[in-house]
């Protein structure tokens, strides 16, 4: 051991009673937590992926009334316990912080005793020896005398500060951890903050359905009678678009678009969201949770009645209900609507729709609530609203559309001839030319 850190050591540790001990304890008692924490988390996240099972096995069952209710049910079980996660995750963070903190504050404070130590040993050198080190050094009586002297300075002061160095290397780490984990904890406090939303969704999502089961008196032939009306309703509709898009006699050049492939685009979902649906390959047939594609894809193509023909017009996505619907790109919101709120109108449901400055609109349809206003500039990944089933959804999906923007209008569609005794007459929406719909693929 060295001398300079043994005399200051020993110094520090009498005249200010610094409480290693007693820090040793209570760094014990905050791992434990840590420890027990984790095993909670892990245990609550094998109960979520278990719960992602069942609504795997239910998306493959038919549409049935119960099948809609049990899928809610076990959607709101599974995101109180990623709150729960989330919340165990935050706590964890929180002891991390705690305990970084009082290792960092615990050597600040060994390395002021150390300077301390240092200076009043000096001072008491100085003042114990009447003849200065200089004069010692020449009165020496040998050359090897006047040697020894000199290099137990040099190695005392060498020692002291080479430990208060390696404190101070010590505090550097420990602080970059510590802001590490509190930039951890804001990250975690932000997905609580977004699972929370999620809940409350789910929450509505499920007294609408409860309403349903009182509307259709829980009886499954009134369900899918429902079903019916609602394919009927979107059949009409489609009819009455194919109508407006002739009259709205708008020009796409293809020269303003993004080049195909130029991925301009974001996944409209969250980054761990998307990981997610690489994990459920088999589930979907895909990487991307798509239920179904833009284009003459079988179900339109089955279908034919309600897609006039036309193919799907956009892609779908099997989510969660209440999931956070992010903006694929820098924009501003071009509109916002509900056209739930005409009985018998069954199309986007609540949607939004965002310009962007590259040539294309983006169309993020059926969800559970809207988080944004018309004229509202977002940046690629903010919150436009949460996933739900309003409209002509019979399951938790979300509808993403890409448009050019040259042909892609806003309207109400009472103000045209044609649809003015539509069901959907009272309602606004976006409507395009055909030339104006593109592949989501295409840019993302």
């Amino acid at each position: 051991m060295r001398i300079g850190f043994l005399l200051c050591t020993v110094f520090a540790g009498a005249v200010f009673g610094i409480p290693h001990i007693a820090f040793a304890q209570s760094a014990s008692d905050i791992q434990s937590k840590i420890t027990a924490n984790k095993s909670q988390i892990e245990s609550l996240e094998a109960e979520v992926a278990a719960f992602q099972k069942q609504l795997d096995k239910l998306g493959s069952q038919k549409n049935t009334l119960q099948s809609t209710i049990d899928t809610l049910t076990i959607s709101q079980k599974q995101l109180a316990a990623q709150i729960q996660v989330t919340q165990s995750k935050i706590a964890s963070a929180n002891l991390e912080i705690q305990n970084l903190s009082s290792s960092i504050g615990d050597k600040e404070e060994t390395i002021s005793a150390n300077q301390e130590a240092i200076a009043k040993i000096l001072r008491r050198t100085a003042q114990d020896e009447r003849t200065p080190l200089v004069a010692n050094l020449i009165s020496s009586d040998s050359l090897s005398d006047a040697w020894r002297i000199t290099d137990q300075a040099v190695q005392f002061n060498r020692a002291l500060s080479e430990d208060i160095e390696e404190l101070r290397v010590a505090r550097t780490e420990l602080t970059k951890d510590r802001d590490q984990v509190t930039a951890a904890k804001a990250k975690l406090v932000s997905l609580h903050t977004d699972l929370t939303l999620q809940k409350r969704s789910v929450d509505a999502s499920k007294q609408t359905q409860q309403q349903l089961l009182s509307q259709t008196k829980n009886q499954e032939k009134n369900y899918q009678r429902l079903i019916a009306q609602k394919e009927a309703a979107e059949k009409a509709f489609e009819q009455d678009l194919v109508n407006l898009q002739g009259q709205l006699n708008l020009i796409v050049n293809p020269n303003l678009l993004p080049k195909v492939g130029s991925g301009v685009l974001s996944w409209p979902l969250s980054k761990l969201f998307m990981f997610n649906c690489t994990k459920r390959s088999k589930v979907f047939g895909n990487l991307f949770c798509i239920t179904q594609y833009f284009g003459n894809t079988p179900f339109s193509t089955a279908n034919a009645q309600v897609y006039n023909n036309h193919g799907h017009n956009a892609i779908d996505m099997g989510i969660p209900i209440g999931t956070p619907i992010l903006s694929s790109a820098d924009g501003v919101v071009l509109g916002t609507g509900d056209t739930d709120i005409a009985r018998g109108c069954y199309s986007f449901g609540k949607w939004v729709m965002v310009t962007h400055g590259n040539g294309l609109s983006t169309l993020y349809a059926h969800l559970s609530s809207i988080d944004v206003v018309k004229g509202q500039n977002v940046s690629t990944g903010q919150v436009l609203g949460l996933s739900g089933m309003t409209g002509y959804a019979t399951g938790p999906h979300i509808h993403f559309g890409v448009y050019a923007t040259q042909g892609v209008q806003i309207l109400k569609l009472g103000d045209y001839r044609s649809s003015a005794k539509t069901p959907c007459a009272g309602v606004t929406m976006p409507v395009a030319t055909l030339t104006a719909y593109l592949n989501p693929l295409s840019y993302l």
